[in-house]
Order: structure tokens, then C-alpha cells, then sequence
């Protein structure tokens, strides 16, 4: 038992970092099973308001989110929409993909603590920011794959 936390702990060591809007997110790189450019998605009827569509990646549907939205930030263009990616996290046989404005580099949190999300975060049942990092002169928001996943019409979708 003792082997599997310490893998656990491993796992969460290393996140990939991408910015949406003006804050830093970041997901595991255990969750991370690529990042893709933007393209055409197709559109799901009656899907949740942060669901921008599915894409077909290598035989399989996969649903799009919205960044911006799924967290509850202002609808904005992107800064620079050339640095647009898909995140496409994978997790429990389940894939999704994450709009966010640019990716940013891998991040270590060897000796750093994580902190819990802000206060009025955690008010959120479904809020995927799991903890914040200190991170340069700011902070880094942790994204829990888990919390991500919830889609209504997911069920319909996959």
C-alpha cells in the first residue's frame, strides 16, 4: 500500500501549465495526454453552456470545454489566438478536451506546498481548482481532472 501513495505522490509532482485569461492553471501530467491546436468542432445540441462541442481524435468522440467558462471567468477573445490549444486530459477512461489561451511550461512542485483553492472557490460543488501553488510572483491554480469530467449530457456525448 505504502508503494501505490508513494506513486501517487509522484504523479502529482509534475503539472503542465497553460493560462486562461490573466491566471496561471495547471493539470497533471498524469492527466495530460496531449495538446492539440484549435479546430472545427462539432456542435452538441442541448449541451451544457461550457461544452463548445466534440471532436474526433484517432477513432474516438471526445468532448470540447470551454475554459473560460467551465471556470467561470468572462467570455474575452484570447491575447493571441495563433497561441489557442486543445489540453486533452485523460483520466479514468474518460477524454476531454480543454480550451485554454496558451500553454505554458512544465511545472515541479518538488518542495512546494499546495494551498487550499481561495475562499468563495470552494462554494462551487463542481469547481475543478483543487489547491493553488505559489508560483513566481503569483500563484498557480490546480485543476483535479475528476471535477473537470462533469458534463451535463456527458452520458449522450461519449
Amino acid at each position: 500500500m505504502n508503494s501505490h501513495a508513494s506513486d501517487h505522490a509522484g504523479a502529482d509532482r509534475h503539472w503542465l501549465s497553460f493560462r486562461i485569461g490573466a491566471q496561471l492553471y495547471a493539470a497533471r501530467l498524469a492527466d495530460v495526454s496531449e495538446v492539440i491546436r484549435e479546430e472545427e468542432l462539432t456542435p452538441v445540441p442541448g449541451a451544457a453552456a461550457d461544452l463548445l462541442g466534440v471532436r474526433h481524435l484517432r477513432g474516438r468522440i471526445v468532448p470540447v470545454m470551454d475554459g473560460r467558462r467551465r471556470l467561470g471567468l468572462p467570455a474575452e477573445p484570447a491575447a493571441d489566438p495563433l497561441a489557442v490549444r486543445i489540453v486533452m486530459l485523460a483520466h479514468a477512461g474518460h477524454s476531454l478536451g480543454l480550451k485554454v489561451d496558451a500553454v505554458g511550461e512544465l511545472i515541479d512542485r518538488d518542495g512546494l506546498e499546495i494551498a487550499p483553492p481561495p475562499p468563495g472557490r470552494a462554494s462551487r460543488d463542481d469547481d475543478p481548482v483543487s489547491g493553488v501553488l505559489p508560483w513566481r510572483d503569483g500563484f498557480v491554480a490546480l485543476l483535479d481532472a475528476r471535477r473537470l469530467y462533469r458534463l451535463e449530457g456527458d452520458d449522450d456525448v461519449a
